[in-house]
């Protein structure tokens, strides 16, 4: 069965870094993400327009290579949690969050008895067609499933105490674009008014043991968020990060 690397590394305190992945259709992309030495991704549910099919075959590959696929659901609904994390996801992204009693129960659906309430549903292709007992499969699938509360907006930062306080997340993933436009700076990703915020989040995140990160859009941004304590730092995804390289080539072949 496959161990969830990422969640070990943020207990402990290291930084890991992933992207956004939400529109090339493609197993490889998987692979030379992790080539590069990216460590997880979040599949895009909400905003990307991945079938089930498709999030099934990134997961496959994803787990093969020792690369931790996240999805990010499009809402805060049984079917959408469950059959991600039976089509191989190490973990569920919950965006949009404002109520810890929502965030509860939507936690309670991404473990199984008695931590939560996932149905059990399992075949070979889950356990790696290793056998084990239902106990030892439970245990395992329980600790190494991921849980990541993303912040987005200013009532959710109001309310991050109580949201931080429900038992079982593991990371949060503040979503800047969002959260900047809730807090009247839309797209001012340094603005005094989103740094404040986001540092508050850090540190409530800390004080708990959460691992505290962001969606970043630049290598820059990236590295001013690392620099401040995050540790669970995305930056750009897949489209991006091909066409930049694509536009470097071609201005540096026109010189």
């Amino acid at each position: 069965m496959t161990t969830n690397t990422v969640k070990k590394a943020l207990k402990e305190g290291q930084v890991r870094y992933g992207c956004g992945f939400g529109q090339l259709r493609s197993q490889e992309v998987v692979k030379a993400l992790r080539a590069a030495g990216f460590t997880w991704a979040f599949v895009d549910c909400e905003h990307g327009g991945f079938d089930l099919e498709t999030v099934q075959d990134i997961c496959r590959v994803a787990n093969l290579v020792d690369f931790c696929p996240l999805v990010r659901v499009a809402d805060l609904q049984y079917s959408l949690v469950a059959r991600a994390l039976d089509c191989g996801a190490q973990g569920i992204v919950f965006p949009r969050v404002e109520s810890p009693e929502l965030l509860a129960t939507a936690i309670s659906w991404t473990k199984f008895p008695p931590a939560g309430v996932r149905g059990y549903g399992l075949t070979p292709v889950n356990l790696d067609y290793e056998s084990h007992s239902f106990g030892d499969v439970i245990a395992h699938m329980n600790a190494n499933s991921m849980v990541v509360l993303q912040i987005e907006t200013r009532a959710a930062l109001e309310r991050r105490e109580e949201l931080l306080d429900v038992p079982g997340i593991d990371a949060v993933m503040v979503g800047p674009a969002d959260l900047s436009i809730s807090l009247g700076v839309p797209g001012q990703f340094q603005h005094p008014v989103m740094v404040e915020a986001m540092e508050q989040i850090r540190d409530s995140c800390l004080k708990r043991g959460i691992a505290p990160g962001t969606q970043t859009r630049t290598p820059d941004l990236a590295r001013f968020w690392k620099d401040r304590g995050m540790t669970f730092i995305g930056c750009a995804n897949e489209t991006s990060m091909l066409f930049d390289r694509a536009s470097q080539i071609i201005a540096s072949l026109n010189q």
